[in-house]
């Protein structure tokens, strides 16, 4: 069963800065805990759970989880906009459709810390210049690496990428398990969460979305 979310945000003007611009101008937060203070808050919540932190098989797990978490929310230590810095001038005239298919993540809710497992499909029409294929995927795990909830994350990418590259346009597709609807509350395995953000001529006009779809859903023409 897919459940099938349609976001459409409004585009601003090119020298006006979105709500959305901070999501890929923000630098590090410098003001964290320490890892000590980290460490503590885990065995809090292992004795909130009923387990006693200082048993032989959790006696490491504050500092393993702290370690985890440090690589799974790497993405606030990193700047999307960073990675579309370098471009290629150099397209021998191409300006058709670039599109990166099944670029597979893993992130986590924002209201529960549970996991969102899925891959994105990111589009863009090029305007004289296009960024390496490699970096395209970098900005989906950066904000993958970060808590989010899928909606955001879908206005996310294609937003930097319109706002660094200023393409003709740019489509994203994310289809995502959502394990906060699998492993608690409704429990519904399998389930699947649709959303999807256009841009510019993706937005405007009909046909290129139609081709993003079909280019995203056929194998054939991938």
């Amino acid at each position: 069963m897919d459940a099938i979310i349609r976001n459409f945000p409004h585009r601003p003007e090119p020298q006006a800065k979105s709500a959305d611009t901070s999501a890929f101008l923000d630098r590090p937060v410098t003001d964290r805990p320490s890892r000590e203070e980290a460490e503590a808050a885990v065995r809090t919540l292992l004795r909130w759970a009923g387990d006693d932190p200082d048993r032989e098989g959790l006696r490491d797990t504050p500092a393993r989880v702290v370690k985890a978490y440090q690589e799974l929310f790497s993405g606030y230590d990193r700047c999307p906009a960073d990675e579309l810095g370098r471009t290629f001038e150099e397209v021998a005239g191409f300006d058709d459709m670039v599109l990166l298919k099944d670029i597979s993540f893993h992130s986590h809710c924002e209201h529960h810390m549970v996991p969102i497992i899925g891959k994105a499909h990111v589009a863009y029409l090029p305007n004289g210049k296009v960024v390496g294929l490699s970096k395209i995927a970098r900005v989906v795990d950066i904000f993958a690496r970060r808590l989010q909830t899928q909606e955001s994350m879908t206005a996310q990418i294609a937003t930097v990428i319109q706002e660094i590259l200023k393409p003709r346009g740019v489509a994203v597709m994310i289809e995502a398990e959502h394990l906060c609807m699998s492993m608690r509350g409704i429990q519904k395995q399998g389930s699947t969460t649709i959303t999807t953000t256009f841009t510019g001529a993706f937005k405007e006009q009909p046909e290129e979305q139609v081709r993003f779809m079909t280019m995203v859903r056929d194998p054939r023409k991938g």
